[in-house]
This record gives C-alpha cells, structure tokens and sequence, in this order.
C-alpha cells in the first residue's frame, strides 16, 4: 500500500484490509509514522510518541473490530501506562502514569495501534490549541489558522491524513469545534454514554464526555460501540442503546421536523459564512425530505453561558489546587490566562456556583419542550471561519496583571472589570452555539456539509435529545451519502 491509497481509507476500511489480509499492521504503522514525519513539523499536532509500545502492539496478534489501525490519545483524560498526561500543562510534562484510562483500555481491546498523543491547550480550557507548553498546533486547511481546541491536535492528524481516526473528549465544545474547523464528524454523545474513570469521576458534573474526531460517519459509530458500555467507575449508571450504533446508521431517517437558527445573544447575527453553511444544509436536508424550518433559539445563549463559565472556572480553580498539591508545581508552572480563570473561580465562590448548578434543569427544560415539537435544533457550529493563530492572545500586560491578581487573590476585582463579559465575548463570539449540549447533558454532532468559498471547512451542528445519539448519527450518515467529503483534503499539506 502507499501513503496516496492508505490516506484515501477510513479506519473501518483500513480494519477489513487488515483482517482480509491485503495489508499488515506494521505496514499501516509505517505509513502512519511516514505521513506524521511529513506534516507534523508544521502542524504540531502529535506531541508524545509512543514507539516502543506501537512496535511491540503489531508483533501481537492483534483482534478487535479496528485491529491494526493506527490511532492517537489525546494528551487530556486519556491515560496511557508509561507517558505522561500533560494536559498541555508544564506542571504535568514529566508525571507518568502508572495506569491507563478506561478509554484507553478499550481503544487497545478494540484493536488500535497507538502511536502517539496529541496537542491541546492547557487543560483543555480553550476553544483554540495553543498551550505554552507545546506551542500552537495549525489547521492542516491553512496552516496560519487554528484547527480548534480542546481536541485540536487530533484534529489537525486525522484532517491531514496521519491517522485516520483520533481520541478526543468534550467539555464544552471540544471535539465538535475542532471537527468543524478541519472537516470532519465529531460526535459529542449523551451524559453517561462513555466512560471515565479510574483516575477521575465525570468532570464537570458529568458535562464532559469521551470520543474522537473522524472522517467518516461508520468510523464515530463503530468507534463509539468500541469505547460505550457499562463503566463500573461511574457515578451513576450509563445510558445503553439496545443496538449497535453501526446498525443504527443503516437505518435512513424518516421524514425528520428540524428547528434552525444561527442567532445568538453573545454573538448576534453569525457571519455570511456561518448563515451560508446553515442555509444551504437546511436546503439539502429539505431535498431529502425533511422539514426544516427557522426558529427563535430555545435558550438564551449568553445567560447559558455565563452559567457554563461560572462552572467552568470552578472547576479550573479545582484542577489548578489538585496538580499544585500532587506535584508541587507553583504559579509559575501555569499560563497566565489558566491563572486567570482560578482567581475568576475563587472570587465566585460556593453560593455562585450552587446558583449556576441550579439553573442547568431550566436549559434542560427548555430543550425538552423545543423537542416536543422537534426532532432535531441545528445551528452553525462556528459563528466563523477558524481564527487565525494567535488572534485571542491575551496581550503581556494583561498577562503580568493576571499573575500579580491570582498572587493577591484579586479575583473579585478582575470580575468587577468585566473580565467574565470580555472572556465569553472574546473567547466564546467565535464558538456561541457549542456549551448548551454539555451544560444539559444532549449528544450534539458537528458535519462536515459546508466549505467556504476560500475553502476552508465550516461545520453545522445539529443537537439531540438525550439518548438519541443513533438517530443523530444516522441523519449524519444519510448527509455524508447526499454530499460526500472522505475525499476532500487540505491543500497546504494534503495530497492530490
């Protein structure tokens, strides 16, 4: 096989190859290490090799539904035995772990060859891949832009062709931002439908969920029957599908009733991109037969968010507290901007916390009531094209202030300056439509359906209710079969 055909494959493509024989394990762990050897200098996106432990894997007679396929972790909530999970943190780099994360366990029992970890910001607390630690990781479709964040690194692998499947995980955004930068389908599932554990619970009170970012809709499925299932580490009980979410994407949608808006308090109107992208998947979904029609949003997205954030921080002031006690590591070992969010964090306190935790069942209802009458509420999953590297650097001045505040514990004049207002505007203007899924626990997908006239990729979001994360993949699969993106590949590093 050479790289041109092994870039053309997804992963469960690449795994039928594998079992029938046609091509080894070792021979597609070449090609991956190949193609990282060629893109990779530019993009940053793999940051930890994993060679000893990938070598060893393709002596084994490996089994699994992706036996052989190459894959990489992402360097956040997914462990691996041996390497550090720096979470994009210099106070992590040189912490191994001494166990794997149950997600890890089953992308091994599944059959993947790991052969790496990737870039992401730090803790996985920005929408962009940027940390200190590793340096920006670039948009494999233009390479002076950002491929998002948190999973962002293995976005830009799989968008350029390294492998053709990664692990991510997300928080408020994290896997369907970085998928709708790059071009490809991110799955965010139901609360509860993939595992943690053991080095941590749910985070964020549940709102974080594990999977990847892939090209191609039988890949999120297959991969999340790979890793979905019973976790004996869980705070409370999974929710199950009685069957097989690759079944489930053979099944075409019925007549669907879908609600659309690109609006948004935080934002206002979304860019003639973003409204484009919305506008002509509305058209196609009406070609196949659907009902779509414009709605006013069920939520009011900046309240949402300043709930999110409050949360948000509390849990960064939590992170920050736990790594400094089990390493020793001091102010110095975080970015400003992670300071920043720690003191923001504390000036809260517990009564503002409890009140953002409170609210979240009103979204929830607000959803419920929305699918009453729909199946689906669709929204761009960007306000814009991916930003430029750099574009929400915080300037050094500010930088300095946010250090010399968290050392004097002045949270509660950094919120009295507006910072909560100026982070949302800054740092959530460009992404105002992703936290809702993660603050009501809904399974959300980003598609691929849109490129811009420059041509770079613009994915459209559409959010579920609870426990349909089936129905959402199989009206995902019906638009990949109406407008087919497997092929398209970034022209900065990809291939003819």
């Amino acid at each position: 096989m050479t790289l041109d055909e092994y870039m053309t494959f997804d992963a469960t493509g690449l795994a039928a190859l594998v079992a029938a024989g046609e091509v080894t394990p070792a021979e597609l762990l070449d090609l991956a290490r190949q193609r990282m050897r060629e893109v990779n200098p530019t993009l940053n996106a793999v940051v930890i090799e994993t060679r000893a432990e990938a070598d060893d894997q393709v002596r084994r007679n490996l089994s699994g539904p992706f036996a052989g396929v190459p894959f990489l972790l992402k360097d956040l909530e997914q462990q691996y035995r041996g390497y550090p999970t720096t979470s994009g943190c210099r106070a992590l780099r040189d912490v191994v772990e001494n166990q794997n994360a149950l997600v890890t366990d089953r992308f091994l029992d599944a059959g993947l060859v790991i052969l790496g970890k990737t870039n992401t910001p730090e803790l996985g607390a920005k929408g962009i891949t940027e940390p200190d630690l590793w340096g920006p990781c670039r948009n494999p479709w233009d390479t002076r832009r950002t491929p998002g964040g948190s999973s962002g690194g293995s976005a830009s692998a799989v968008a350029a062709g390294i492998v053709p499947a990664a692990g991510a995980n997300d928080g408020g955004g994290s896997i369907r931002i970085p998928a709708a930068t790059t071009g490809l389908v991110g799955l965010k599932t139901s609360r509860g439908r993939t595992p943690y554990g053991p080095h941590s619970g749910e985070l964020m009170f549940g709102m974080v969920t594990q999977g990847v970012v892939s090209r191609t809709v039988r890949d999120s499925a297959g991969l999340l029957d790979a890793i979905g299932g019973p976790n004996q580490f869980a705070d409370y009980p999974m929710t199950s599908s009685a069957r097989s979410f690759v079944d489930a994407i053979g099944d075409r949608p019925g007549r669907l009733r879908i609600g659309y808006s690109g609006r948004s308090a935080i934002r206002g109107e979304p860019t003639a991109e973003a409204a484009a992208a919305l506008e002509d998947t509305a058209q196609l979904l009406t070609d196949l037969g659907h009902h779509v029609e414009e709605v006013v949003p069920p939520y009011d997205d900046k309240a949402l968010a300043e709930t999110f954030l409050t949360i948000w921080f509390a849990q960064v002031a939590g992170q920050v507290d736990e790594i400094k006690l089990r390493t020793g590591a001091g102010d110095a070992d975080f970015e400003a901007d992670t300071l920043a969010m720690v003191e923001v964090g504390r000036a809260g306190g517990v009564v503002k916390l409890m009140r953002a935790l409170g609210a979240i069942p009103a979204y929830t209802r607000a959803m419920e009531t929305f699918f009453e009458s729909y199946d689906f509420f669709m929204t761009p999953t960007l306000a814009e094209a991916p930003i430029k590297i750099g574009a929400l650097d915080t300037p050094k001045p500010l930088q300095i202030g946010a250090r010399v505040a968290h050392r004097l514990h002045g949270g509660a004049a950094m919120v009295r300056t507006g910072l909560i207002d100026q982070m949302i505007e800054s740092n959530l203007g460009w992404v105002p439509y992703t936290q809702m899924a993660n603050l009501t626990g809904r399974p959300a997908i980003s598609v691929p359906v849109y490129w811009t006239p420059e041509g770079l990729p613009l994915g459209v979001a559409f959010n579920g209710r609870l426990g349909s994360d089936g129905a959402l993949l199989a009206l995902a699969a019906q638009l990949e079969e109406a407008a087919p993106w497997i092929q398209r590949f970034p022209a900065p590093v990809g291939r003819p």
